[in-house]
């Protein structure tokens, strides 16, 4: 059998690299690993064009971590933390959702691609996560992951994938879930009440984790994500 295509959105941002410093179109390796690791084959979908298009060629999506959803989106003014807000990432991001949603696609946010799928909802965020829990652990310094442990929901995809335990993943969010958006549910939180992921309840395959899963030991929700394609 051919390895589903699974399309991943990506960062441009100014790059070194070799004898070079530009712009440039990028994504940690990790996502690309995870997925071939869970037997699919990874595709990089810039923010350029026009994106939505490409849904209806694909297998699967994962919208990828990355900066802040611009506060406008969810009708609030920016907080002084948020920060690295690319409005041309947020179009493009928020129109490969609609189009994977409304296509059926089965559709894999992770990070800030669970920030898009709840605002595309029309659900609210937490621009800034310690205001609210009183503590830095989920994204404890800049370039370092926070291992905080999470309880998945039983009986939820999210909870089919991980078990019923709680589990220590690797965090890095200052934002999360303010107010939920209509139709989805929550399948995983942490200890302080973050919510940590969600799944929607009419869609075939359509879930979205806060922590970084691409960077943990295991593939089980990219493993997931593969079968459902």
């Amino acid at each position: 059998m051919r390895r589903p295509v699974i399309g991943i959105t990506c960062y441009v941002e100014t790059a070194r690299y070799t004898v070079w410093e530009l712009p440039t179109v990028l994504l940690p390796s990790m996502y690309v690993e995870q997925v071939v690791r869970a037997g699919g084959q990874p595709v990089i979908l810039p923010p350029a064009g026009e994106p939505a298009e490409v849904v209806g060629r694909l297998d699967g999506l994962i919208v990828a971590g990355g900066g802040d959803v611009s506060p406008d989106r969810y009708g609030q003014e920016p907080h002084q933390r948020t920060d690295y807000v690319r409005k041309f990432r947020d179009e493009a991001e928020f129109k490969l959702t609609e189009a994977a949603l409304e296509g059926g696609v089965p559709y894999f946010g992770i990070c800030r691609g669970m920030q898009v799928l709840n605002v595309a909802l029309g659900g609210t965020l937490h621009q800034h996560l310690p205001d609210v829990v009183g503590h830095t652990e989920h994204c404890p310094a800049p370039g370092r992951f926070g291992h905080l442990p999470v309880r998945p929901a039983a009986g939820t995809r999210v909870g089919k994938a991980l078990g019923a335990d709680p589990v220590v993943v690797p965090h890095y969010h200052h934002q999360a879930i303010d107010r939920l958006a209509a139709g989805l549910a929550v399948s995983a939180v942490a200890d302080d009440g973050t919510i940590e992921a969600v799944e929607s309840e009419s869609r075939p395959f359509a879930i979205a984790v806060q922590w970084h899963p691409e960077a943990a030991e295991d593939c089980h929700l990219f493993e997931a994500l593969v079968a459902a394609c």
